[in-house]
């Protein structure tokens, strides 16, 4: 499949989601049973809809090869995941002002408090982390008083480990299939179409099939490859290198895609996606872990030479392939992970024409002399390390004027922090660089 061919298909996966809330909340306009309220029928409705979102939602994040073909990398897929949640539970509110069942059950009315609290509480723990970029700066200086105090962090490190969210968010399809009971039987128009309860049901066992799939079969071994940690490197800035050896078949990936890694350390197996830096030549594989507040800040002291380690993947579609003739690649901190994979396999997948590469760092830029080497046999690829305890920053206007590119006719290629990347993007677009060429790498499946 060529690669214009790949981008249109990878655009089908969102435009079906909308084409199926759409026509499911048609449906319910054709349908809808006579003597039935207005209000209390759209606030069903509402509910319903929810229902749907959340189950495509469990589709999404199921890994499957052809939600990656039709989504364009199960990185996006697992953006589309969070956007059809979100707006799933938003639907809830409509749904709990103006929906007036008949009754049912009496445990329908608990089972649609037990399966909206559950929804409500993870979609909230997974947009914590991100408060950032979300909270307003008078909020965010409120905030950042109050986390100083030791409740604050205590209850800040729960929150951002990753392991603990991933074991607790497993039981997003218990809630699902709860607050779908609820709907099945409090609802007051099923028991007069047919067409919009078994539809109902249909999408509801949707959801509840795909979640069962992923906790009961995903997990026993699709796709994983079994490693051993060969080594483990302190470079600097907080980073660790993790570097693994196949046990048997390794994992087959391109330059810039990324893995689930399951590793165990001292204190037991733990699990999170990570760019593999390496190259697909390289008979080893390398990570790069930045300390982020969970059980990455200690991985250095935890994981030890010749514990096992176990890749699923890989993921992801973050490929200069598709670029321009002079491509803009940016990093920020260990974001330069994707690009190290890109440069150390420049001699079997070289870049479409020129290349600028600028890192964003503070002070330490761990793998600056091995990017020096690498660009130094690749006379078409600049290497510009932009490093703020110098007085310097990076932006969109200092890319294009230091790189000299064209903004109609460059492509541009991210990775980093987020609030970093949002600024650069809608700069960029501001000056002229299409939107259509500014490329962000998305691993964080939280």
């Amino acid at each position: 499949m060529s690669l214009r061919s790949r981008r249109w298909v990878g655009r089908t996966g969102p435009v079906a989601l909308v084409v199926l809330v759409v026509a499911y909340t048609a449906l319910w306009v054709v349908a809808r049973p006579a003597g039935e309220a207005t209000g209390s029928y759209v606030g069903q409705l509402a509910g319903a809809d929810a229902v749907l979102l959340m189950s495509l939602g469990m589709v999404l994040i199921t890994t499957l090869p052809w939600v990656d073909t039709y989504f364009d990398g199960i990185d996006k897929a697992a953006i589309w995941h969070r956007r059809v949640a979100i707006t799933g539970l938003l639907l809830l509110v409509p749904h709990i002002l103006m929906s007036h069942g008949d009754g049912g059950p009496s445990w329908a009315g608990t089972a649609g408090i037990v399966g909206t609290v559950g929804l409500v509480t993870l979609a909230v723990w997974a947009i914590l982390p991100r408060w950032r970029s979300i909270v307003p700066a008078p909020g965010r200086r409120l905030i950042t008083a109050l986390h100083e105090t030791a409740p604050a962090r205590l209850v800040s490190r729960l929150l951002s480990d990753y392991e603990i969210w991933r074991q607790v968010h497993r039981l997003t399809g218990v809630f699902l299939a709860v607050a779908a009971a609820h709907g099945l039987v409090d609802a007051t128009m099923f028991g007069d179409s047919a067409v919009l309860r078994w539809s109902y049901v249909g999408i509801s066992l949707v959801g509840i099939g795909f979640y069962l799939y992923r906790e009961l079969l995903a997990r026993r071994g699709h796709g994983l490859r079994d490693y051993q940690v060969s080594d483990v490197r302190e470079m600097g800035d907080g980073m660790v290198e993790i570097v693994l050896r196949p046990l048997g078949r390794p994992l087959e990936y391109e330059p810039g895609q990324f893995a689930m890694l399951h590793l165990e350390a001292k204190d037991g197996w733990h699990r999170h996606p990570f760019t593999l830096a390496s190259s697909p030549n390289e008979d080893e594989v390398r990570v790069t872990v930045k300390a982020l507040g969970d059980y990455t800040t200690s991985l250095q002291q935890t994981v030890k030479v010749g514990m096992p380690a176990v890749l699923s993947g890989p993921h992801g579609r973050f490929t200069h392939a598709h670029g321009t003739g002079h491509q803009l690649w940016i990093a920020g901190g260990v974001g330069i992970t994707p690009f190290l994979s890109w440069l150390r396999s420049l001699d079997t997948h070289p870049p479409a024409g020129r290349v600028d590469l600028f890192h964003a760092v503070r002070d330490e830029a761990p793998y600056a002399e091995e990017i020096a080497t690498l660009v130094a046999d690749h006379p078409e690829v600049e290497f510009d390390l932009v490093a703020s305890s110098q007085g310097r920053r990076i932006s969109a206007a200092y890319v294009l004027e230091t790189s000299g590119a064209d903004p109609a006719a460059a492509s541009v290629y991210m990775c980093g922090p987020d609030p970093l990347l949002r600024a650069l993007d809608a700069d960029f677009r501001a000056a002229g660089v299409p939107a259509g060429r500014i490329y962000r790498e998305y691993f964080d499946w939280r």
